[in-house]
């Protein structure tokens, strides 16, 4: 990193953010290739340990990729607010984010699916829910045992703390 007073290192901000987002950019390498999707997640920080959990279709492309080479990295950001300057340079955008590495697995047994799924409902919307063995056997869960991350945060410059701002659209 080399904006190092960006850098989030309190584990407590860190959830914070990860509690604030709500969409992961998902990377995947297919032979050479670069692929990301957007997706939905859920995650859990034991003992300053970060795992995703994702859910997509129990098959497709996406699941041949992580099959193939199940390296991957991932990006996630929140409170993404554009601001002004005086100057083209002075313009900018706040926002919170963490990025990293990891590799994927796809989850099959039933309670451990059930348990993943309860987690990324949790993180998404609040709120607790249960599945059954039919609903979680439509269904793909990957889980991300994420290896490094870093969080950043940048704020609104001080000099324009007391300025009208953000840019008006």
């Amino acid at each position: 990193m080399t904006r190092r007073e960006r850098e989030v290192t309190d584990l407590n901000e860190i959830i914070s953010i990860l509690d604030k987002c709500k969409i992961v950019h998902l990377g995947l390498v297919d032979h050479g290739k670069p692929y990301v999707v957007p997706m939905n997640y859920g995650y859990t920080m034991e003992e300053g340990r970060l795992t995703l959990y994702l859910h997509g279709a129990a098959k497709g492309y996406k699941q041949d990729v992580i099959h193939d080479n199940p390296n991957v990295c991932f990006e996630m950001e929140c409170d993404v607010v554009p601001f002004a300057g005086e100057v083209a340079c002075q313009y900018g955008i706040t926002y919170q984010s963490i990025i990293g590495r990891g590799t994927a697995e796809v989850v099959t047994d039933i309670a451990e699916k059930q348990r993943a799924l309860s987690i990324l409902m949790k993180t998404q919307t609040g709120k607790d829910f249960t599945f059954t063995e039919k609903m979680v056997s439509i269904v793909s869960v990957i889980e991300i045992h994420v290896s490094e991350y870093t969080a950043k945060r940048r704020p609104l410059p001080a000099a324009l703390q007391n300025v009208q701002n953000p840019i008006d659209k």
